[in-house]
Formats: C-alpha cells, structure tokens, sequence
C-alpha cells in the first residue's frame, strides 16, 4: 500500500490503455478537458492570429510618414510572430484530432479581433494595440479555462499570451513615441 503523498502509477494499465483508440492520437482516456470544446476555443484563436496577420502585413506595407520605417519593421515582425502564433495553434488542433480552421469565410465573425486598416500611422499603431490587448485578455480566459484540463494547451496559450503581452507594450512604446512627435 503506497504512503499518502506518494506518487504511484499503474504502468501496466497505462500501457493496456495505450494500445487503445490509438485513432485518438495524443488525446488519452486521462484527457481532463472536452476535445470538441478545445478544438473550438483553439480554431476561434486561429481566427484571432490570422485576423492579427493580415492587419498586421497591411499596415507593414501601407504606412507611411516621416518616421514609418522603423514602425513598418516593427508592425513586419509582429505578423510573423502572429503567424508563428497560428501555425502553433493549427498544430495543437491537429494533436488534438481536429481540423484546423483557415477557411477565410466568416473568418472576422471567429475572431476576437476585428482588422481595422487605420487612417495614418498614429490610428494603425492604436488599432494594433487595441487588438493586442483583445488578445491579451482572451488568451487569460482561455488559460483559466483550460488550467489543469489541458496543461499542454495552457502552456501553448501561455507562451502566446507572454508574447501578445510583449506586443501590447511595443505598440504602447510606438503610441508614445508617435504622439510625443506630434505634440
């Protein structure tokens, strides 16, 4: 009999249980959360990365201004990291047995953020930091949500939220910097 406290597994049975629905992949009968659920929440976050993309590359290209080179560098690097953030997610959907969702139909009614163009460099710098703290606090529920459910899918949300966080505080530096030179 194991001491209270103590840490006993039953490899036998994980191993019998191993050999079972190996059609379920990474998804084992000890799974804590509900796969349809976190299939969903997973894809509606794709949508979100994908949304953060495309605006992201916009104003990458269209800015313009005095000062626009640097923030074009920036808005650049953080497509890419969106994009890093997406393919991550795609994957996740896949371990867990589902479809990723790139579909871009009704891919703005899945995602948390909207794209918003932006009329000067000053309106795409604040549209970016709107939607990055979009992110930041739906990444914090999807967290909550998944907690000790999921502990492979938080830490993914985790390192994306880290890194939506990053972002929000870059755009908040260009926002600064951007209305100091027009003060």
């Amino acid at each position: 009999m194991a001491q209270p406290g103590s840490f006993v597994m039953d490899v036998q049975a994980i191993r019998r249980r191993a050999r079972e629905h190996m059609e379920k992949g990474a998804v084992t009968s000890n799974y804590g959360g509900n796969v349809e659920t976190a299939i969903k929440i997973l894809n509606d976050a794709l949508a979100t990365e994908l949304v953060c993309v495309l605006r992201y590359k916009f104003h990458a290209i269209t800015a313009q201004g005095i000062h626009s080179e640097a923030v074009k560098e920036e808005f650049a690097q953080h497509a890419k990291d969106e994009q890093e953030h997406a393919d991550w997610l795609g994957e996740r959907i896949n371990q867990l047995g589902g479809k990723p969702n790139y579909s871009p139909e009704g891919l703005h009614t899945r995602s948390a953020t909207q794209y918003a163009e932006g009329e000067s460099l000053l309106s795409m710098i604040k549209e970016n930091l709107v939607a990055e703290r979009i992110a930041i606090e739906t990444y914090r529920e999807m967290v909550r949500y998944f907690a000790d459910r999921d502990p492979t899918t938080r830490k993914l949300l985790e390192n994306i939220l880290a890194k939506e966080e990053e972002h929000a505080n870059d755009m908040q530096d260009l926002l600064v910097a951007q209305r100091g030179d027009s003060a």
